[in-house]
């Protein structure tokens, strides 16, 4: 792993110009690292350590954070539309306000992350965890969390319309006000425990 000195001496250089397409920072120690605002989009950040990083208002589209150590990180209102986050820690970030439209995460780990007002369409979270997340007002229309670990959630005024829900985990999740409309909840497990076996539920 690079040293954290001259990752930072090597982004301090760059960061004027921005980081373009080409930058590759896979395994780097970019822990507490402030890259507020930035064009980071189609970036390697593969297996990189971004604990407590800063990336809020970032544009990450197509960045590929896949592995990555992004524990508490701050990407509240960042933009990251078709990236690859799969198998990363998001343990306790701040993600409000955040576009994952069409994003991959799968066995992403999201427990008790702010994903309030989320934009999460269509994005692919099979097997992820969002143990105790809050997703109060965000929207998965179209998202897929098939054995997906939302126990504890907070759903609240969520849109999963047309999300398939199969096989998720939902106890004890609070679904208040929460638009499930032609979702597929095929063995799904319901708030009080219960597993639901139809297919596709109307509205919830």
């Amino acid at each position: 792993m690079r040293n954290f000195a001259d990752v930072q001496e090597l982004i301090s250089s760059q960061i004027q110009e921005k980081y373009g397409q080409q930058q590759d920072f896979s395994g780097c120690d970019l822990h507490l690292i402030e890259l507020k605002e930035l064009d980071l989009s189609g970036a390697n950040f593969r297996g990189a350590n971004l604990r407590c990083a800063n990336l809020s208002g970032s544009n990450l589209t197509g960045a590929d954070l896949s592995e990555a150590d992004l524990t508490q990180v701050n990407l509240s209102n960042a933009n990251l539309s078709y990236a690859n986050l799969c198998g990363s820690c998001l343990w306790r970030s701040q993600c409000s306000n955040s576009n994952f439209w069409g994003a991959s995460l799968c066995g992403a780990d999201f427990t008790e992350a702010d994903l309030s007002y989320a934009r999460l369409i269509e994005a692919s979270l099979i097997e992820t965890k969002l143990v105790r997340a809050n997703l109060q007002e965000a929207s998965l229309c179209g998202a897929i969390l098939l054995e997906a670990n939302l126990t504890e959630a907070n759903l609240n005024g969520a849109d999963l319309t047309w999300t398939n829900l199969t096989k998720a985990n939902l106890f004890n999740a609070n679904l208040w006000e929460t638009k499930i409309i032609y979702s597929k909840l095929r063995h799904t497990i319901m708030p009080e425990g219960t597993i639901y076996k139809p297919e596709i539920i109307i509205i919830y």
